[in-house]
């Protein structure tokens, strides 16, 4: 019977990601492993050459089948040792015998997951990388698009479209610092054994393992039980949740602007794009929704993986089972909604004339802030002048009446400023600071940085 798929990593959110997680690809560095120890044990004069030679020319899935493998676990319940059965059946001589010398099942598997997982981190570093240079480009482009700053929901004071992708640009650069760290620190493997003493590799464990981890471009570990401490692994899993995160914020950012009452920004819609099975009308943003759903995903995880640290004595199998789920799951999820959100901001569309109408939609209310500063050098105390504008917002939302109308009527301000003076200081376009010039130091820097 042919499987049937129930993961949407298999089928609605598979990317090219899910090739570094296949049965193959794990067997793959598991082979590979075996046989770059095959050939150190050669080299110490523990195995004969030829040994090694044969090991080396059989770990590969050429050789050795995915099936075979599974049909002798399927016998013997111990999927690494099923390996170790199959690569030594195939070969020839009394090469066999020598697979797998000296070693405990996690020096394999964990050597195999440190290569799997920084090759994964390296490939999510480059969807990032794209992503980076999207955000960098709105954020010059858009860098002097005055728009309303908001906080708490409520309207605050102007700022730019410019400063809001800048942010996120800057945070992405962020993520991509953490990952070069994340890497080193992931790229460990160990050939220690059963416990972690090297006991079965007699005085030539230490340089066994520096040795194989040199051929394999990873750091040996100074010390472990069987099994590399799974802190590390936290560490990954909590940084692809972290960047999920970040990827769900700029989503919900889009979700909430392109809501019809604001209506300033806009993922992309294609003409035969439908919204709803009964509203024909509807532009939901559901490619946004999705990220920040999926992020959820990537979040739960933490969880697991932390749980995963606590582990018995010298070990037990308790993170292992959650660990096929969590890996998998979270790159590649991450890899799509990376690639998701590159998709939606590619596509952006922005409402230049709802922007500007958002902008004065509290007729002048957000700038209050401005126009305090200007009453207390003309001689009124900050908190009366305080006062003055808190009144005066309430009357222009109320009546729905331009700020510098109503201040206007009050004689201290009649006193002190102009018609003309008022309508120069209530215009949003000239209470930005130096936002324009922080995203250019931004753009600046990151480009530098990345020689974009």
């Amino acid at each position: 019977m042919d499987h049937k798929f129930i993961h949407p990593i298999e089928t609605r959110y598979r990317t090219e990601m899910a090739n570094i997680f296949t049965e193959e690809k794990k067997l793959e560095n598991w082979l590979k492993i075996e046989a770059v120890l095959a050939q150190v044990h050669a080299e110490l004069s523990n195995i004969p050459q030829e040994a090694a030679q044969e090991i080396t020319k059989k770990a590969n899935l050429l050789y050795v089948k995915l099936e075979r493998v599974k049909e002798i676990d399927k016998e013997i319940h111990h999927d690494l040792m099923a390996m170790v059965k199959a690569l030594s059946e195939q070969c020839e001589g009394d090469a066999g015998k020598y697979v797998h010398l000296g070693a405990t099942s996690y020096d394999i598997e964990d050597t195999a997951t440190a290569l799997q997982l920084k090759e994964a981190l390296n490939y999510i570093k480059e969807a990032l990388l794209i992503l980076l240079k999207i955000l960098i480009k709105i954020a010059e482009e858009k860098r002097k698009l005055v728009c309303i700053g908001r906080t708490h929901g409520q309207h605050a004071i102007p700022t730019t479209y410019g400063m809001r992708f800048g942010i996120w640009a800057y945070e992405v650069n962020r993520h991509l610092d953490r990952i070069s760290e994340i890497i080193n620190r992931i790229s460990f493997g160990k050939i220690s054994g059963a416990v972690g003493t090297m006991a079965s590799f007699e005085e030539k464990g230490i340089e066994i393992q520096r040795v194989v981890m040199k051929n394999l471009n990873l750091h040996p570990v100074i010390i472990a039980n069987q099994i590399i401490q799974r802190d590390r692994h936290a560490e990954v899993i909590f940084l692809t949740s972290l960047i999920g995160q970040t990827l769900a914020k700029i989503a919900r950012e889009n979700r909430i602007l392109q809501r019809n009452e604001i209506a300033e920004m806009f993922e992309p819609f294609k003409k035969s794009q439908v919204g709803s099975s009964t509203m024909p009308h509807k532009r939901n943003p559901h490619k946004s929704e999705r990220i920040c759903s999926l992020a959820r995903i990537l979040k739960s995880n933490v969880l697991v993986a932390l749980d995963n640290i606590v582990l018995e004595d010298e070990r037990d199998l308790t993170n292992s089972a959650s660990e096929r789920v969590i890996f998998a799951e979270n790159f590649i999820l991450l890899d799509y909604m990376i690639k998701q959100l590159t998709q939606n901001l590619r596509g952006l569309e922005f409402n230049e004339v709802k922007i500007e109408e958002n902008l004065n939609l509290t007729k002048g209310a957000c700038l209050t802030e401005k126009f305090m500063v200007q009453l207390v050098k003309k001689g009124i105390g900050r908190q009366d002048g305080h006062e003055i504008l808190r009144k005066a917002s309430i009357r222009a939302r109320n009546e729905n009446l331009f700020m510098k109308d109503i201040l206007f009527e009050n004689n201290q301000i009649k006193e002190r400023f102009t018609k003309k003076e008022l309508e120069e200081i209530f215009d949003p376009h000239k209470y930005i600071g130096q936002a324009v010039e922080q995203v250019e130091n931004l753009v600046e820097f990151l480009k530098n940085k990345y020689k974009i």
